[in-house]
């Protein structure tokens, strides 16, 4: 294991109101095992992470998430770290929203806290889903192609040219409301549809951006995970295959495999490259087989939640690369470890249950025992309550889901009450003469 700076503590924050960010418990448990204190900025103080052994303290994210609250919350949290003011604390941001305001707030929290050095203008060039696609323009980038209407009407004329069903996004993700019932990605399959998302514009607060859906499939799916030092090399990187996803074909990663994967990484380190980018980043890339290229879909400026994938056999990640960099401390060489498998409980057990027939093959030469060659995100033999605490709050939240599911179909199939309507005068004149008759 690489030499860190145990002085140097890590906060990790997270806007993003989703207890079931497994991506947290990861970064709490990388840092933690490696000695460094760790602190987080979460929903909650119920949330499964702030269970987490590894974890020295928890705060409630502000209830106006805005970056003049963060600053301050995070301010205070500083004035409360042993040493602080010797030993700046290392800020790891762990959504799209959170990375956006932390880069805004940086001259702020300059002299308390370390960060890679990035603009919210470079940030937003690759998370905002309409400026990626601009980017990838620029650069000659393979990408899918992007549509963005402005009206109703013009949103059913693209879907119709891209060709049904189309992929939907939200330009920016992270200003969805929460509770709203809308997702960041959408696969639409009518013009119907179409047009009553694009009326949802308003609720969402960015722009709907329509795109031609590539055919998901075996061995299509995959990412790169890097951390870029401040230097400008980028010596801790790898490719992902996404096995299974929930929801399939535009959702998170349930299970995901270590494979070596060259184009898509000389695409994605170009691309770094080009943009001059600095700190940790997760690139989503899909093969189209008619063209034989990879296509990039969706670029994000932090560690993915699945980014414990790519822990080589000295247990270096991208969390821990960006402490080693941000302490002045030299980032070793990843150590590749094909093979290894990282799997979501909670969402693999879902994609099993809808998919259940999928299979994968064996990563060529992978002949590890197959308890080495596995990370669960949740469960872990030396911290247990995190993954209890899941599955309890998974329980409740699936059984939510359920009893809604079932009222509403109960709802549907209640007959509706019709009043009777009277027939024309003309019609009873007939009838009384038929009667008489």
């Amino acid at each position: 294991m690489p030499s860190f700076d145990s002085r140097v503590p890590a906060v990790l924050v997270r806007l993003d109101p989703n207890p079931f960010h497994h991506g947290t418990l990861g970064a709490a448990r990388s840092l933690g095992r490696a000695g460094i204190p760790v602190h987080a900025v979460v929903e909650s103080l119920t949330s499964p992470v702030v269970r987490s052994r590894y974890l020295h303290g928890a705060h409630a994210r502000p209830a106006e998430p805005s970056p003049a609250e963060l600053t301050r919350l995070l301010l205070r949290i500083a004035d409360r770290l042993p040493g602080s003011s010797a030993h700046p604390a290392v800020l790891v941001p762990l959504d799209d929203i959170t990375a956006l305001a932390l880069a805004e707030c940086r001259p702020e929290l300059a002299g308390r806290y370390l960060l890679p050095d990035q603009s919210p203008e470079q940030l937003t060039r690759v998370a905002d889903k309409a400026q990626l696609a601009e980017t990838c323009r620029a650069f000659s980038l393979p990408h899918p192609r992007t549509e963005l209407p402005a009206s109703s009407e013009e949103a059913a004329a693209m879907a119709w040219s891209l060709g049904l069903p189309v992929i939907a996004k939200w330009s920016r993700p992270w200003l969805l409301p929460v509770g709203g019932g809308l997702r960041s990605t959408t696969i639409v399959g009518s013009l119907a549809e179409v047009r009553e998302l694009y009326a949802r514009t308003p609720q969402a607060g960015s722009r709907l951006l329509l795109q031609e859906l590539l055919p998901a499939g075996r061995d299509l799916d995959w990412f790169f995970h890097g951390y870029v030092d401040s230097r400008g090399d980028c010596s801790t990187g790898a490719t992902g295959r996404k096995e299974r996803s929930w929801p399939d074909g535009a959702g998170l990663t349930a299970v995901g495999r270590w494979s070596a994967n060259p184009a898509v990484e000389t695409l994605a380190r170009d691309l770094l490259a080009a943009l001059g980018y600095r700190g940790v980043c997760d690139l989503d890339f899909r093969l189209d087989r008619a063209t034989g290229a990879y296509h990039l879909l969706d670029f994000n400026p932090r560690p993915g939640a699945q980014f414990r994938l790519f822990a080589d056999r000295d247990g270096l990640d991208v969390v821990r690369a960006m402490h080693l960099d941000l302490t002045g401390r030299t980032v070793p060489g990843h150590t590749p470890s094909y093979g290894r498998r990282f799997v979501v409980e909670n969402y693999a057990t879902l994609s099993f249950l809808a998919s259940p027939r999928r299979r994968y093959a064996a990563e060529p030469g992978a002949s590890r025992p197959l308890g080495e060659r596995i990370e669960t995100a949740w469960f872990a033999p030396d911290d247990l309550a995190p993954a209890l605490a899941m599955l309890r709050a998974w329980c409740s939240h699936v059984l939510r889901k359920g009893l809604l599911t079932l009222r509403r179909a109960l709802k549907s199939r209640r007959p509706r009450r019709t009043a009777a309507v009277p027939a024309p005068s003309s019609a009873r004149t007939r009838s009384d003469q038929m009667t008489q008759r």
